[in-house]
Protein backbone atom coordinates (compact mmCIF):
# COMPACT_ATOMS: atom_id res chain seq x y z
CA UNK A 1 0.00 0.00 0.00
CA UNK A 2 2.88 2.36 0.84
CA UNK A 3 4.83 1.64 -2.02
CA UNK A 4 1.55 1.94 -4.27
CA UNK A 5 0.90 5.95 -2.70
CA UNK A 6 4.40 6.64 -2.98
CA UNK A 7 4.34 5.71 -7.20
CA UNK A 8 1.43 7.50 -7.39
CA UNK A 9 3.19 10.94 -5.58
CA UNK A 10 6.30 10.11 -8.07
CA UNK A 11 3.42 9.93 -10.72
CA UNK A 12 1.73 13.29 -9.84
CA UNK A 13 5.20 15.20 -9.75
CA UNK A 14 6.43 14.20 -12.69
CA UNK A 15 3.30 15.27 -14.18
CA UNK A 16 3.23 18.81 -12.27
CA UNK A 17 6.74 19.15 -13.38
CA UNK A 18 6.13 18.70 -16.74
CA UNK A 19 3.31 21.29 -16.83
CA UNK A 20 4.89 23.75 -15.01
CA UNK A 21 4.65 26.55 -17.21
CA UNK A 22 1.33 25.76 -18.04
CA UNK A 23 0.62 25.93 -13.92
CA UNK A 24 2.43 28.51 -13.59
CA UNK A 25 0.20 30.81 -16.23
CA UNK A 26 -2.59 29.07 -14.59
CA UNK A 27 -1.93 30.24 -10.75
CA UNK A 28 -0.95 34.14 -12.77
CA UNK A 29 -4.18 33.72 -14.24
CA UNK A 30 -6.04 32.96 -11.47
CA UNK A 31 -4.25 35.33 -9.12
CA UNK A 32 -5.09 38.11 -11.81
CA UNK A 33 -9.23 37.18 -11.77
CA UNK A 34 -9.12 37.09 -7.79
CA UNK A 35 -7.55 40.59 -8.25
CA UNK A 36 -9.65 41.87 -10.98
CA UNK A 37 -12.70 40.49 -8.74
CA UNK A 38 -11.70 41.95 -5.54
CA UNK A 39 -10.77 45.62 -7.15
CA UNK A 40 -14.35 46.06 -8.80
CA UNK A 41 -15.99 45.39 -5.66
CA UNK A 42 -13.90 47.24 -3.70
CA UNK A 43 -11.91 50.09 -5.15
CA UNK A 44 -13.93 50.74 -8.22
CA UNK A 45 -15.79 54.05 -8.15
CA UNK A 46 -16.97 55.97 -11.34
CA UNK A 47 -16.81 59.29 -11.48
CA UNK A 48 -19.97 59.44 -12.99
CA UNK A 49 -18.85 62.73 -14.64
CA UNK A 50 -18.31 63.85 -18.33
CA UNK A 51 -14.85 63.74 -19.59
CA UNK A 52 -13.66 61.77 -16.40
CA UNK A 53 -15.52 58.76 -16.59
CA UNK A 54 -13.39 58.07 -19.81
CA UNK A 55 -10.10 58.76 -18.54
CA UNK A 56 -11.26 56.47 -15.10
CA UNK A 57 -12.76 53.51 -17.01
CA UNK A 58 -9.85 53.05 -19.59
CA UNK A 59 -7.47 53.61 -16.90
CA UNK A 60 -9.21 51.16 -14.88
CA UNK A 61 -8.65 48.35 -17.90
CA UNK A 62 -5.28 49.26 -19.11
CA UNK A 63 -2.96 50.71 -16.20
CA UNK A 64 -3.18 47.80 -14.16
CA UNK A 65 -2.68 45.61 -17.69
CA UNK A 66 0.36 47.71 -18.10
CA UNK A 67 1.86 47.52 -14.43
CA UNK A 68 1.39 43.83 -14.73
CA UNK A 69 2.95 43.37 -18.06
CA UNK A 70 6.16 45.57 -16.33
CA UNK A 71 6.25 43.58 -13.12
CA UNK A 72 6.41 40.44 -15.53
CA UNK A 73 9.04 41.17 -17.36
CA UNK A 74 11.28 42.52 -14.40
CA UNK A 75 10.51 39.30 -12.74
CA UNK A 76 11.76 37.22 -15.49
CA UNK A 77 15.02 35.72 -15.23
CA UNK A 78 15.72 35.90 -18.94
CA UNK A 79 15.13 39.78 -19.23
CA UNK A 80 18.08 40.57 -17.56
CA UNK A 81 20.20 37.72 -19.49
CA UNK A 82 19.19 40.00 -22.35
CA UNK A 83 20.32 42.91 -21.00
CA UNK A 84 23.65 41.62 -19.50
CA UNK A 85 24.61 40.06 -22.93
CA UNK A 86 23.52 43.39 -24.78
CA UNK A 87 25.36 44.97 -22.29
CA UNK A 88 28.44 43.38 -22.75
CA UNK A 89 28.88 41.77 -25.73
CA UNK A 90 26.68 44.07 -27.59
CA UNK A 91 24.51 41.26 -28.80
CA UNK A 92 26.96 39.78 -31.27
CA UNK A 93 26.61 36.08 -29.94
CA UNK A 94 22.86 35.89 -30.14
CA UNK A 95 21.62 34.51 -33.47
CA UNK A 96 18.17 35.96 -35.01
CA UNK A 97 16.44 32.19 -34.28
CA UNK A 98 17.83 32.69 -30.16
CA UNK A 99 17.02 35.99 -29.68
CA UNK A 100 13.05 35.50 -31.28
CA UNK A 101 12.85 32.48 -29.17
CA UNK A 102 13.84 34.42 -26.17
CA UNK A 103 11.97 37.51 -26.49
CA UNK A 104 8.75 35.10 -27.26
CA UNK A 105 9.42 33.53 -23.58
CA UNK A 106 9.85 36.84 -22.54
CA UNK A 107 6.90 38.26 -23.57
CA UNK A 108 4.75 34.64 -23.33
CA UNK A 109 4.90 34.88 -19.69
CA UNK A 110 4.73 38.62 -19.58
CA UNK A 111 1.42 38.94 -21.20
CA UNK A 112 -0.23 36.57 -19.49
CA UNK A 113 -1.75 38.60 -16.29
CA UNK A 114 -2.20 41.95 -18.38
CA UNK A 115 -4.52 39.76 -20.99
CA UNK A 116 -6.23 38.06 -18.08
CA UNK A 117 -6.95 41.45 -16.53
CA UNK A 118 -7.92 43.29 -19.92
CA UNK A 119 -10.21 40.30 -20.66
CA UNK A 120 -12.06 39.81 -17.06
CA UNK A 121 -12.44 44.05 -17.15
CA UNK A 122 -14.38 43.55 -20.72
CA UNK A 123 -16.68 40.37 -19.60
CA UNK A 124 -17.38 42.12 -16.53
CA UNK A 125 -18.40 45.44 -18.28
CA UNK A 126 -18.43 47.87 -15.15
CA UNK A 127 -15.32 49.68 -16.30
CA UNK A 128 -16.26 49.79 -20.15
CA UNK A 129 -20.24 50.88 -19.44
CA UNK A 130 -18.23 53.80 -17.08
CA UNK A 131 -15.71 54.72 -19.87
CA UNK A 132 -18.59 54.93 -23.09
CA UNK A 133 -21.58 56.00 -21.18
CA UNK A 134 -21.47 59.85 -21.87
CA UNK A 135 -20.97 58.66 -25.33
CA UNK A 136 -24.27 57.03 -26.32
CA UNK A 137 -26.40 58.37 -28.77
CA UNK A 138 -29.81 59.34 -27.81
CA UNK A 139 -31.24 58.84 -30.79
CA UNK A 140 -30.95 55.47 -30.27
CA UNK A 141 -32.72 54.83 -27.65
CA UNK A 142 -36.74 55.10 -28.26
CA UNK A 143 -38.24 58.16 -27.21
CA UNK A 144 -35.33 59.42 -25.05
CA UNK A 145 -36.71 63.15 -23.71
CA UNK A 146 -35.13 65.61 -25.63
CA UNK A 147 -32.60 67.78 -23.21
CA UNK A 148 -29.36 70.03 -23.45
CA UNK A 149 -27.28 67.98 -21.12
CA UNK A 150 -26.86 64.87 -22.42
CA UNK A 151 -23.41 64.08 -22.23
CA UNK A 152 -23.98 65.04 -18.35
CA UNK A 153 -26.58 63.02 -18.13
CA UNK A 154 -25.19 59.76 -20.22
CA UNK A 155 -22.10 60.11 -17.61
CA UNK A 156 -24.42 59.61 -14.46
CA UNK A 157 -26.14 56.05 -15.77
CA UNK A 158 -23.68 54.10 -14.50
CA UNK A 159 -24.13 55.77 -11.09
CA UNK A 160 -28.07 55.25 -11.43
CA UNK A 161 -28.28 58.87 -10.54
CA UNK A 162 -29.99 60.55 -13.31
CA UNK A 163 -33.39 62.67 -13.32
CA UNK A 164 -36.96 60.82 -13.01
CA UNK A 165 -37.59 60.84 -16.46
CA UNK A 166 -34.07 58.90 -17.54
CA UNK A 167 -34.41 56.25 -15.06
CA UNK A 168 -36.02 53.80 -17.48
CA UNK A 169 -33.14 53.71 -19.93
CA UNK A 170 -30.73 52.77 -17.00
CA UNK A 171 -31.13 49.48 -17.67
CA UNK A 172 -31.34 49.63 -21.68
CA UNK A 173 -28.32 51.63 -21.88
CA UNK A 174 -26.27 49.27 -19.33
CA UNK A 175 -27.04 46.28 -21.26
CA UNK A 176 -26.32 48.00 -24.56
CA UNK A 177 -22.62 48.95 -23.09
CA UNK A 178 -21.84 45.59 -21.35
CA UNK A 179 -23.42 43.68 -24.90
CA UNK A 180 -19.98 45.70 -26.47
CA UNK A 181 -17.75 45.22 -23.99
CA UNK A 182 -18.43 41.63 -23.69
CA UNK A 183 -18.19 40.96 -27.51
CA UNK A 184 -14.83 42.88 -27.71
CA UNK A 185 -13.91 40.97 -24.75
CA UNK A 186 -14.61 37.36 -26.50
CA UNK A 187 -13.15 38.58 -29.98
CA UNK A 188 -10.17 39.49 -27.53
CA UNK A 189 -9.90 35.48 -26.31
CA UNK A 190 -10.74 34.56 -29.96
CA UNK A 191 -7.49 36.45 -31.54
CA UNK A 192 -5.02 35.47 -28.63
CA UNK A 193 -6.31 31.97 -28.55
CA UNK A 194 -5.70 31.69 -32.84
CA UNK A 195 -2.31 33.67 -31.92
CA UNK A 196 -0.97 31.56 -30.12
CA UNK A 197 -2.10 28.60 -32.24
CA UNK A 198 -0.22 29.84 -35.09
CA UNK A 199 2.72 30.73 -33.35
CA UNK A 200 3.09 27.13 -31.92
CA UNK A 201 2.44 25.91 -35.27
CA UNK A 202 5.49 27.95 -36.46
CA UNK A 203 7.57 27.40 -33.87
CA UNK A 204 6.82 23.13 -34.57
CA UNK A 205 7.26 23.92 -38.42
CA UNK A 206 10.29 25.65 -38.23
CA UNK A 207 12.01 23.34 -35.53
CA UNK A 208 14.56 21.07 -36.95
CA UNK A 209 13.73 18.57 -34.19
CA UNK A 210 10.54 16.21 -34.13
CA UNK A 211 8.11 15.99 -31.38
CA UNK A 212 9.98 13.90 -29.35
CA UNK A 213 13.32 15.40 -29.58
CA UNK A 214 11.55 18.11 -28.42
CA UNK A 215 9.79 17.01 -25.65
CA UNK A 216 13.13 15.07 -24.53
CA UNK A 217 15.06 18.84 -25.13
CA UNK A 218 12.95 20.58 -23.04
CA UNK A 219 12.75 18.14 -19.84
CA UNK A 220 16.71 18.04 -20.39
CA UNK A 221 17.05 21.76 -20.45
CA UNK A 222 14.63 21.72 -17.16
CA UNK A 223 17.04 19.45 -15.65
CA UNK A 224 19.91 20.95 -16.73
CA UNK A 225 18.79 24.03 -14.94
CA UNK A 226 17.69 22.40 -11.80
CA UNK A 227 20.69 20.85 -11.57
CA UNK A 228 22.87 24.35 -12.38
CA UNK A 229 21.03 26.23 -9.31
CA UNK A 230 22.08 23.85 -6.81
CA UNK A 231 25.49 23.46 -7.94
CA UNK A 232 26.23 27.46 -8.16
CA UNK A 233 24.15 27.47 -4.90
CA UNK A 234 26.87 24.67 -3.39
CA UNK A 235 29.92 26.25 -5.59
CA UNK A 236 29.43 29.79 -4.45
CA UNK A 237 28.69 28.82 -0.57
CA UNK A 238 32.14 26.58 -0.85
CA UNK A 239 34.21 29.55 -2.17
CA UNK A 240 32.11 31.94 0.40
CA UNK A 241 33.10 29.31 3.42
CA UNK A 242 36.84 29.68 1.44
CA UNK A 243 36.78 33.75 2.00
CA UNK A 244 35.29 33.88 5.19
CA UNK A 245 37.56 31.42 6.80
CA UNK A 246 40.93 33.36 5.31
CA UNK A 247 39.59 36.75 7.04
CA UNK A 248 38.02 35.41 10.01
CA UNK A 249 40.77 32.08 10.12
CA UNK A 250 37.47 29.79 10.75
CA UNK A 251 34.15 30.05 9.07
CA UNK A 252 30.66 29.10 11.64
CA UNK A 253 28.90 26.20 9.65
CA UNK A 254 26.47 23.88 9.99
CA UNK A 255 27.15 19.89 10.42
CA UNK A 256 25.17 19.49 6.87
CA UNK A 257 27.34 22.25 4.95
CA UNK A 258 30.33 21.24 6.00
CA UNK A 259 29.74 17.30 4.86
CA UNK A 260 28.22 19.11 1.74
CA UNK A 261 31.37 21.34 1.55
CA UNK A 262 33.71 18.56 2.17
CA UNK A 263 32.53 16.83 -1.24
CA UNK A 264 33.37 19.68 -3.11
CA UNK A 265 36.93 19.73 -2.07
CA UNK A 266 38.30 17.54 -5.42
CA UNK A 267 35.72 18.95 -7.74
CA UNK A 268 37.17 23.24 -6.24
CA UNK A 269 39.27 22.97 -9.59
CA UNK A 270 36.58 21.93 -11.93
CA UNK A 271 36.41 26.36 -13.24
CA UNK A 272 40.11 27.15 -13.79
CA UNK A 273 40.15 29.94 -11.38
CA UNK A 274 41.74 32.99 -13.09
CA UNK A 275 38.46 32.48 -15.55
CA UNK A 276 36.19 32.53 -13.05
CA UNK A 277 37.59 35.65 -11.32
CA UNK A 278 37.19 37.02 -14.61
CA UNK A 279 33.36 36.34 -14.79
CA UNK A 280 32.88 37.66 -11.37
CA UNK A 281 35.33 40.22 -11.03
CA UNK A 282 34.34 40.27 -7.31
CA UNK A 283 37.21 38.96 -5.70
CA UNK A 284 41.03 38.82 -6.16
CA UNK A 285 43.12 35.55 -5.62
CA UNK A 286 46.63 36.03 -5.15
CA UNK A 287 49.25 33.12 -4.18
CA UNK A 288 51.37 34.13 -1.63
CA UNK A 289 54.25 31.79 -0.93
CA UNK A 290 52.17 29.11 -2.69
CA UNK A 291 49.14 29.74 -0.55
CA UNK A 292 45.82 30.96 -2.00
CA UNK A 293 44.50 34.05 -0.72
CA UNK A 294 41.78 36.02 -1.61
CA UNK A 295 41.15 39.27 -1.37
CA UNK A 296 37.88 41.97 -2.01
CA UNK A 297 38.13 44.04 -4.86
CA UNK A 298 37.84 48.08 -3.79
CA UNK A 299 36.18 50.34 -5.70
CA UNK A 300 39.13 51.46 -7.65
CA UNK A 301 39.83 47.97 -8.37
CA UNK A 302 35.92 47.22 -9.82
CA UNK A 303 36.53 50.22 -11.93
CA UNK A 304 39.87 49.92 -13.77
CA UNK A 305 39.85 46.20 -13.25
CA UNK A 306 43.62 46.44 -13.35
CA UNK A 307 44.26 43.90 -10.45
CA UNK A 308 41.75 41.62 -11.46
CA UNK A 309 43.62 37.89 -12.77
Amino acid sequence: MASLISENFKFIALFFKSKDVMIFNGLIGLGTVASQTAYNILAFNCPCSPKKNYLYGLAAIGVPALAFFIIGLMLNRNTWDVVSECRTRKCRKLSLSAAFALLGSILGRAVVAPITWSVISLLRGEAYVCALSEFVDPSSLDHFPPTTKTPEIMARFPCNDVPAPFMNYTRVIERQLKYESQLLGWLLVGIISLSVFLLLCMKHCCSTLGYQQEAYWTQYRSNEQDLFQRTAEVHSKYHAAECVKNFFGFVALEDQEKQLLENCKEAKSAIPRTEWNRITGVYMYREIDDTPVYSRLNKWDLFTKENTC
